[in-house]
């Protein structure tokens, strides 16, 4: 350490900020989540009744409700979506640089940004959505998108599954790369189809890069929060809303109602919901291989 000290110098900012903002934040929310304090009285020591009011919160089951429908519609389509546009970009045709750049762009754009800009798309009065389902005869007249609790949480998807596309492309993309061209070779050799060769050479390859990509975006969609916030607000309605999800009631109990126990609470239901299913996950990507 002593040789290397300028390592250690370099890597100071980025340790401080890690400690700070996630070491400290953890251990401080977790002996919360076992108190009540609204942020401007004395904190109250009440060991368990937080955890035990999550067992009696019908709102908090019905984020859990909402939270794995977002999840599942979001990760599911964006996963096949990805694998698709990476399969034709991984294929020599023109402009293919500009392409990649334009599926990726979505990913890299800020999330209150993008959320803007499908609030607009979904207004009922001027937004595309409306505009060019009306222009095709599809609808008759405009759909209350964000307003109805039928199609709230459905768009808030769509544009969910537009924002993470790129990601999972751009990681199957290097997948795809990775691939020893002298599989392809022998299949053709042996007279194989392209499904042939996709469902038996590209698929099960594919396994380690599809168990990364549903990992990160199950992570990400569960903690999702930025387009509810922006598009929906929760609603509709408000609490118990169409589009509350369990990232979204630990904002309201924190920051709306000034819970941050029963907030830091929530937020470790959520930790031991989330290590749940990507333990499952992992236990089925495992046998998958193993078999």
């Amino acid at each position: 350490m002593r040789r290397e000290w300028t390592a250690y110098l370099f890597h100071a900012p980025g340790l401080i900020l890690f400690a700070i903002f996630v070491v400290y934040a953890l251990f401080t929310s977790f002996i919360l989540s076992f108190q009540e304090w609204d942020l401007i009285g004395a904190r109250t020591w009440v060991g368990l009744d937080n955890y035990r009011e999550l067992f009696q919160d019908s709102n908090f089951r019905e984020s859990v409700g909402h939270t794995a429908y977002f999840v599942v519609g979001t990760v599911v389509p964006s996963t096949i979506l990805g694998l698709g546009l990476a399969l034709l970009l991984n294929s020599q045709i023109k402009a293919l640089g500009l392409f990649r750049t334009a599926y990726y762009l979505p990913t890299i754009t800020p999330l209150v940004i993008a959320s803007l800009l499908w609030l607009w798309i979904y207004h009922t009065d001027y937004g595309l959505a409306n505009y060019y389902l009306q222009a095709l005869g599809i609808i008759d007249e405009p759909v209350v998108w964000l307003g109805n609790r039928n199609t709230a949480m459905p768009a808030v998807i769509v544009m969910s599954i537009w924002q993470t596309a790129g990601f999972a492309m751009l990681v199957y993309l290097a997948g795809l790369q990775a691939i020893p061209q002298e599989y392809y070779e022998a299949a053709d050799v042996d007279g194989a189809d392209a499904w042939t060769r996709f469902w038996r050479i590209t698929l099960p390859l594919l396994a380690p890069v599809t168990f990364f990509v549903v990992i990160i975006n199950t992570v990400g969609a569960a903690k999702n929060f930025t387009p509810i916030f922006v598009m929906t607000n929760g609603g509709p309605p408000g609490p118990g809303g169409a589009t509350t999800t369990v990232g979204f009631w630990i904002y309201q109990n924190a920051f709306r109602y000034l819970r941050f126990g029963y907030a830091s609470a929530l937020a470790y239901a959520m930790f031991v919901l989330l290590f749940g299913v990507s333990y499952l996950q992992y236990r089925w990507y495992r046998k998958r291989v193993e078999d």
